[in-house]
């Protein structure tokens, strides 16, 4: 991916955080998902007064393509506010990897702060161990 396309997918994001649903912890957070073929998917986090059942904005954007029919995915960007980057929890790690663990995670701040990583530094191993022997993973 160029320059170009990173400042889109991070623009797309920051648009999504800010229809994020935090009454709760009010940090806001908003994705935006590209497939190979360029199309891009957001979401946003949606909090839960149970707090287990809030849902990542990651994870949001992800159900959001899945049910559009997409399911090739080459980057995610996730944007915060804070003085750092926050990547994404282990639960959405585990979640992209089953669509693709090279994918490239962009994450940002608000005031422009950003952090390139690959999805299988941050989640070495995803399927180890998990279902061996059902089925090629």
């Amino acid at each position: 991916m160029s320059v170009i396309q990173y400042n889109e997918l991070i623009s797309a994001a920051s648009a999504a955080r800010l229809l994020a649903y935090a009454p709760y912890s009010g940090f806001r957070v908003g994705a935006a998902l590209v497939t190979k073929a360029g199309k891009i998917y957001t979401g946003c986090n949606v909090e839960n007064i149970s707090l287990g059942l809030t849902i990542c904005a990651e994870r949001s954007a992800i159900a959001t393509a899945v049910a559009q029919g997409s399911k090739d995915f080459a980057a995610i960007a996730v944007v915060t506010e804070g003085k750092k980057p926050a990547i994404p929890c282990g639960a959405c790690r585990q979640v992209l990897a089953e669509f693709n663990p090279g994918m490239k995670v962009l994450t940002a701040t608000t005031d422009g702060k950003v952090q390139e990583f690959d999805l299988a530094e941050l989640l070495p191993l995803p399927s180890q161990g998990i279902l061996e022997g059902s089925r090629d993973v």
